[in-house]
C-alpha cells in the first residue's frame, strides 16, 4: 500500500460548505465550496486543517480522509481540479499580457 502525501484527500463537510485538500504533482491544492482551486504551501495547508480539526465537533464539521492507490490528482475527481488550475493559469497569463 502506497502511503505518500499525494495518495490522500482530506474533505471537510459542513452544513453549507465542502472543502478538499490534496497534493498534486506541483504542490498542495485546496478546492473551495464554489469549486475554486487554490495553490497552497504545506504550512498553509496545516494552518487551515489544524484549527478546523480541533473545532470540528463544535462547528458540526465532518472530516473524511480518502486514500487511493494512485495519486489523488490522477483520479477522475482530481483531474477536474487540474483542468480548472490549468485554465486559470492560462487566463492569468493572457490577462497579464496587456
Amino acid at each position: 500500500m502506497k502511503m505518500t502525501n499525494d495518495t490522500y484527500c482530506v474533505t471537510f463537510n459542513g452544513k453549507r460548505t465542502t472543502e478538499r485538500y490534496y497534493r498534486d504533482s506541483h504542490g498542495w491544492v485546496k478546492v473551495s465550496n464554489r469549486g475554486r482551486v487554490f495553490r497552497m504551501s504545506a504550512e498553509q495547508v496545516l494552518n487551515h486543517l489544524l484549527p478546523a480539526l480541533a473545532l470540528a465537533e463544535r462547528r458540526g464539521l465532518t472530516v473524511t480522509v480518502d486514500h487511493t492507490e494512485t495519486p489523488f490528482w490522477q483520479t477522475p475527481a482530481g483531474q477536474v481540479d487540474s483542468t480548472l488550475l490549468e485554465s486559470r493559469a492560462r487566463e492569468n497569463v493572457t490577462m497579464g499580457d496587456d
